[in-house]
Order: structure tokens, then sequence, then C-alpha cells
């Protein structure tokens, strides 16, 4: 079967009536990898919103909140658990195969009554910032990214989250110095100028788990190519925002994304 093919589809309790869950299972690379996806109920034609999320299997797990909070903005979420996870086939590979479990919940999307293909905007949070930016270099049909709190450079993480270097080198292969292509290909910076979308960039100066420096290293590499980009940065935040912030926040971001819309009326 191809690539986002969903094979199957079952309902999950909603927390807003006007939000539809499903988890469903679909196709990536013979594997059946599962994921979260949420539509507003009302009929219509709909922006997609492809989440991925941070972390690696049960740390930074996607959130039904999180998901429905964006689908109340007006979007169709598909929030990838990748692979390995949720009794999903495979084993999550810290943005090596599975950037292919991103890519082919793209097609999910693509492919749902409700969305827009032409309108589908990418989101990624934390080392989901990896995963968002391959995805974009990876298609051509991405209409905006946004990177929130967002890991641009592994070999970064590696130096940067010494609780995190065994499981790196338990996943990639070892460390930088030993398998240096390997965390070459799982960085995006290399490869910047395959993104088309306008790219936001959302990131506390006070991060600790995702170093500021992820960003200024991004928005680097999109200034030397004059590319269509915003940087928000909040001086006193970390990796995570006040609940208050974080609901502005999410409203503002939808809101530049829905710019980017050819269905936008703005």
């Amino acid at each position: 079967m191809l690539n986002g093919t969903v094979v199957s589809k079952q309902r999950f309790p909603s927390p807003n009536p006007h939000v539809l869950l499903h988890i469903v299972e679909y196709m990536v690379d013979g594997l059946r990898v599962k994921g979260l996806l949420a539509e507003p109920v009302a009929n219509g034609r709909y922006d997609g919103f492809l989440y991925l999320r941070g972390g690696i299997k049960s740390v930074g797990m996607v959130r039904v909140g999180r998901i429905v909070q964006f689908a109340s903005e007006g979007f169709v979420v598909m929030a990838p658990f990748y692979r390995g996870n949720q009794g999903g086939e495979g084993n999550e590979d810290f943005a090596g195969e599975d950037r292919y479990d991103a890519l082919s919940a793209l097609r999910v999307l693509e492919q749902h009554s409700k969305v827009d293909e032409d309108n589908i905007h990418v989101f990624g949070f934390s080392r989901g910032g990896v995963m968002a930016l391959l995805v974009a270099e990876l298609s051509d049909t991405v209409r905006s990214l946004v990177l929130w709190g967002g890991v641009t450079d592994m070999v970064l993480t590696y130096n940067e989250r010494k609780d995190l270097r065994r499981m790196m080198k338990r996943v990639i292969g070892g460390s930088p110095n030993k398998v240096p292509e390997a965390y070459k290909w799982r960085t995006p910076l290399y490869e910047v100028d395959r993104i088309s979308c306008p790219v936001l960039l959302i990131h506390g100066v006070q991060d600790e788990n995702v170093s500021v420096q992820h960003a200024y290293k991004l928005e680097e590499e999109l200034k030397k190519l004059n590319h269509t980009y915003e940087a928000w940065y909040f001086e006193g935040f970390t990796h995570y925002f006040p609940p208050r912030e974080n609901r502005r926040i999410v409203h503002s971001l939808t809101s530049w994304m829905k710019k980017h819309s050819s269905l936008s009326q703005v």
C-alpha cells in the first residue's frame, strides 16, 4: 500500500463537542504507524495542520488537549505518534527513518475530505522542530512552517543535553565524533535552501531543554538565503510557556498560518 494510506480509523473521546477525534493507523514503508487525527465537526474546507511532537517514545507523547486546541482554531490536525509507539510497528529513531512517518502523515492530510490539499501547514515542537524542517525540505507542498522551541541541530542537542546522550548513542549509533554522518543526516540546517514556504520561529530565550541557539542558527541560514521568515523570541520564557501566554501565542501563530493560506479572506 502507498505511504499515507489509512488502514484503520477508530473514534476517540473528545473533550470538545465541536472537534471530532480519531486514532488512525496509516502506512509508512510497509509499517503500520499510528497517530491522532482531529477535525472540526462542522462540514467545510479547512487548512491542514501537521503537528510534530517532541521527545521520544513515551516522553513528549502527543497530548489530546493540545491537538484539540489547534483544531479549535479551524484546522484538521494530524499528529503522528511515530513508529513503534501506541501499538504502531517499527522503532522510533529520532529523526532518522521516522521522518517518513511525518511525511506520510502529510499525505494523510492531503487525502482528507475536509482538507484543502494546497493549504497544509507544518508545526514542530522541541525535537519535532527537526522533523518539521525535514518535512518542509522533502515536500514542496507545505504552505507554512512553524517551529516552537524547535531543535534544528542534532550535534548541538548532543552537546547541550548530557541527559540525552546515552539515548542518542543507542538510537543514532554513537556520538557525533563516532558517526558524524548520522548526525548530519538528522540536521536539516544543511539543506534549508530546499524549503519553499514562509517560516515562523518561536523560542523562549531562557529555554534549557532546547537552547535559543537552535533558533539563532536557523535564522542565520534563512537570512543568508533571503528567505521569508519571522522570529518571535520571548525573553523571560523557558521551554514551557505560562498557560495564558501559551493560549495567546497559539492564536497568534494560527492566525499567521492563515495569512499564508489561499483560503484566507484576509
